[in-house]
């Protein structure tokens, strides 16, 4: 089957590609005219440029493409001009499915996140039920997520489009080339300047694994329905403890307060907006979602689609050695 494939280029979608190819499809991914291609380098791949806020350039992405992967998003937990993460995760994600609408397109996966979750008050694992509004959205990034999601889930009810929908957790692993945020504290934990750490806790997958899930809900995945693509719950001590047997340095030991972390974040946005420099490392919403340990359950992934997550610290071990591989650890 020939399929379409945004964000081929970025973290997840270029191990949804690689998935999709070793299942015999033929792929078509859609870059952006400044995309990096590195991990798009020596697979067989046809490349189209296009720009998901450009209708015209998605319909010739689409042309003869049976089945669609939305997997393109702006994730960043900092952006100088926050509308340019609507435009892309909202707006474009309209746009594309839109557009597949018009080109017949008879299956389409949809890539959203836990972001677009609630999480419990008790801190236990949220599962697919969990709703939240965007009102509720800490962030840009997860407000246009939830945005989005609200979007795709209003087309498949008012124009019956055939889309599944897969809200990946926390994935590490390799081919992080940008890196996403997670992959920027699994760096700086790598590099051992992590002096200390916040009481929260994530849910990390291995990207490959997302990448399988992704597959799985296309093949057996219902129209309309959502599926969380997570792996193991665990707190940021447990994940810095496990990193710490991978790099030789040894874990931070300090447990700061969140309300102390907050004026340190403002800090470095201003110091981010002064300089036109890159995200900061540490982020006002970034802290501000700490606060809340964000737990997810797959089991309803397991279930129905067999998704067969492995365990958190092989990802992260493999993420850590890709880094190392790549030079990113000099």
């Amino acid at each position: 089957m020939k399929i379409l494939i945004t964000g081929a280029s970025g973290f997840v979608g270029s191990a949804v590609l690689r998935e999709l190819l070793s299942c015999g499809h033929e792929m078509r991914a859609l870059v952006r005219p400044e995309s990096d291609l590195r991990n798009l380098a020596e697979l067989e791949v046809e490349i189209v440029v296009g720009d998901l806020r450009n209708p015209a350039s998605l319909d010739q992405a689409l042309a003869g493409c049976r089945a669609l992967f939305h997997v393109a998003a702006d994730y960043r937990l900092w952006v100088p001009r926050s509308a340019e993460m609507y435009e892309t995760n909202v707006e474009g994600t309209k746009n594309i499915l839109l557009a597949a609408a018009r080109r017949g397109v008879e299956r389409i996966v949809y890539t959203s996140s836990v972001a677009t979750l609630g999480c419990l008050p008790c801190g236990g694992p949220a599962n697919e039920t969990a709703e939240a509004a965007p009102a509720d959205m800490i962030g840009h990034y997860k407000r246009s997520k939830c945005l989005a999601e609200i979007e795709v889930r209003r087309l498949v009810n008012v124009d019956s489009l055939p889309v599944v929908i897969v809200n990946p957790s926390t994935p590490v692993g390799p081919r992080d080339i940008k890196p996403t945020p997670t992959g920027r504290m699994i760096l700086q934990a790598a590099r051992g300047r992590m002096p200390a750490f916040v009481d929260t806790g994530l849910n990390f997958v291995h990207v490959d694994d997302v990448a399988k899930g992704h597959v799985l809900a296309f093949e057996r995945g219902v129209v309309g329905e959502r599926y969380i693509l997570g792996g193991q719950n665990m707190t940021l001590k447990e994940v810095l403890n496990a990193l710490a047997l991978f790099t030789g340095h040894p874990a931070p030991s300090v447990c700061l307060p969140h309300d102390l972390m907050l004026p340190i974040a403002y800090m470095a946005e201003a110091f981010a907006w002064m300089c036109r420099s890159h995200e900061p490392l540490l982020t006002v919403d970034g802290v501000r979602l700490s606060k809340k340990k964000m737990f997810f359950s797959d089991e309803k992934a397991r279930k129905d689609l067999g998704y067969k997550p492995g365990p958190a610290c092989e990802a992260l071990k493999d993420a850590v050695e890709w880094f190392r591989d790549k030079g990113y650890l000099r």
